[in-house]
C-alpha cells in the first residue's frame, strides 16, 4: 500500500512537471506562411470598457484616463488584472500601470476627452519622462504594450510581444518606435543627451521563443527629433 501511494505521488509529479515544461515552452509567435502578417483580435462581447478616475501628471495641463475592461457575470464584476472591483489600473509617480486597452486624455479646461489610440492594444505601462521635461520642456510619454496577437490564441496579452511606443504628453504623435516582431527587453533615458536606449531580442532560430540563442539588438531615439526615429548601434 506504501509503495503505491509513493508510485502515486511520483506520478502525480512528473504529470506536473510535464504540465509546467508545456506552459513554459508555449511559444510566443506562430509562425505561418507569412510571418509579418498582422492577426486581427476577435471582439470579446463577455467584457465591459471601465474608466478609472483620471491622473494628472504634476506639471502637465492634461488628465489621462486609463481604460481597461472587466468580465460580466450575473453575481459580480471580475477586473482583468486584480480578479474582482472597479480597478483596472496603479499610478506611481510618473507611470501607470495594468493591462489597459486604452488611455483618454482631457486638457485641462476642456470638455473634449480623446483616445490615444483606436488600434487593438494592451498597455502595462505609461511612463512620463519628468526629467526631459525639466531639462527641454518637452512632454513626452512611453509605452511598453502588446499591439499583435503573435501566438494566435485570439487575444492579446502578456503571452504576445511587447513592443515600445512614444507619443506627446496630450496623447498626440502615438509612435512605434521598436521593430515588429522584436521582443522588448529593456528601456532607459539618459538625460545629459536626450535619447531614449533600447533593447529588443529578435528569435532568429525561429522556434517561437525568446532565448539566449537568439540575437540582441540595441537602438536610441533622440527625444528632441521632431519625428522619432529608433538607430541601431552595436555596442558589442
Amino acid at each position: 500500500m506504501k509503495k503505491r501511494a509513493i508510485y502515486i505521488v511520483l506520478l502525480t509529479g512528473l504529470v506536473l512537471a510535464s504540465c509546467k515544461k508545456e506552459e513554459s515552452t508555449k511559444p510566443k509567435v506562430i509562425y505561418e506562411n507569412n510571418p509579418k502578417t498582422k492577426t486581427e483580435v476577435p471582439e470579446d462581447t463577455t467584457q465591459i470598457e471601465i474608466a478609472d478616475l483620471p491622473v494628472h501628471l504634476s506639471g502637465t495641463n492634461f488628465l489621462i484616463y486609463p481604460i481597461g475592461t472587466v468580465t460580466s457575470d450575473k453575481k459580480s464584476l471580475k477586473s482583468y488584472d486584480s480578479g474582482t472591483g472597479y480597478t483596472v489600473s496603479n499610478y506611481s509617480e510618473y507611470q501607470i500601470t495594468g493591462y489597459l486597452q486604452n488611455l483618454k486624455f482631457q486638457e485641462m479646461g476642456k470638455d473634449t476627452i480623446y483616445a490615444l489610440t483606436d488600434k487593438n492594444i494592451l498597455i502595462e505601462t505609461a511612463t512620463y519622462l519628468k526629467t526631459i521635461a525639466d531639462k527641454s520642456k518637452k512632454q513626452l510619454m512611453v509605452y511598453s504594450l502588446c499591439d499583435m496577437d503573435t501566438n494566435k490564441d485570439n487575444k492579446l496579452d502578456n503571452s504576445d510581444i511587447k513592443s515600445l511606443y512614444l507619443s506627446e504628453v496630450s496623447g498626440s504623435n502615438f509612435t512605434k518606435i521598436s521593430v515588429d516582431f522584436q521582443e522588448l527587453i529593456d528601456w532607459n533615458v539618459i538625460e545629459a543627451q536626450n535619447k531614449l536606449f533600447f533593447r529588443t531580442t529578435e528569435d532568429t532560430n525561429k522556434n517561437g521563443q525568446f532565448d539566449k540563442e537568439d540575437k540582441v539588438h540595441y537602438f536610441f531615439v533622440n527625444l528632441l527629433e521632431k519625428e522619432w526615429k529608433a538607430t541601431e548601434y552595436k555596442p558589442i
